[in-house]
């Protein structure tokens, strides 16, 4: 089976091996999920200028970094050792720092809580969202994004085969647990935009059949992939069914 490690890391700076567990910049075959997780990030960063905030299960710490920015504070919470390391030593300044503990045990007051892509790795996600409320000062908000099951899973079946996911959320399930927690929240799905939704519409117009018989899908996907921008996706409020990943801002 062949590993797949980060490419071009600063000095002094390991880089991680992608097991499927998260995703990680600096790897061309992981691209397309490296960007559909940024776009959120880079959308959350325009709203976070002069907020405390946190950056729960932070992973490689990317998403910590960038919205490092805008923020007037940020802390990447990230349990796993290796994982932590890498972003302590990559991610660096000012204003930027990074804690090894559980999403569970972090407790300090911020303005925003982003929590993304993780929620479907908890057994109990209600707990984590009232944990994460009780952190939030007044007037504070949390972005926390899932992937949509009903995109996510195979034709004919009710989940996606990821090892790493505990459950997987349908839209209007997710809302109902977001309101559970939080008196005000808002929905929105990600999809795919310019180049990835041409690329959706040929799939559809039979591109797959076409590249198959020209023998040319490992020279086409080996240039497209690396190439996918986050800009290649787009947020929107409505036919969430449709959508690859779910966001939530819930406000208190």
């Amino acid at each position: 089976m062949t590993k797949f490690f980060q490419e071009n890391q600063p000095d002094g700076v390991p880089p991680l091996e992608l097991t499927g567990e998260r995703t990680l910049p600096d790897v061309p075959e992981e691209n397309y999920w490296y960007r559909r997780h940024l776009a959120v990030y880079e959308w959350i960063t325009d709203r976070v200028e002069g907020k405390r905030v946190v950056d729960l299960a932070c992973g490689e710490g990317y998403g910590t970094g960038l919205m490092a920015t805008k923020a007037k504070s940020v802390v990447g919470v990230e349990a796993n050792p290796e994982t932590f390391e890498h972003a302590r030593l990559r991610y660096t300044g000012d204003n930027i720092r990074f804690e090894r503990t559980l999403v569970e045990m972090f407790d300090e007051e911020v303005d925003v809580a982003v929590f993304l892509q993780t929620i479907e790795h908890v057994e109990d996600a209600g707990a984590i969202l009232e944990k994460i409320k009780s952190n939030l000062a007044p007037g504070g908000v949390a972005y926390i994004s899932t992937p949509n099951v009903l995109t996510l899973a195979p034709p004919g079946k009710d989940r996606s085969d990821n090892p790493f996911h505990i459950y997987e959320y349908r839209p209007d399930e997710y809302l109902e647990l977001c309101l559970d927690h939080f008196p005000n929240v808002e929905m929105y799905g990600l999809f795919h935009a310019r180049v990835l939704r041409a690329h959706e519409v040929a799939i559809k117009y039979g591109w797959d059949t076409v590249h198959a018989k020209l023998h040319i899908t490992k020279p086409f996907y080996d240039r497209f992939t690396p190439a996918i921008k986050s800009k290649d996706f787009a947020l929107k409020t409505t036919d969430l069914n449709g959508s690859l990943d779910l966001l939530a801002v819930c406000r208190v």
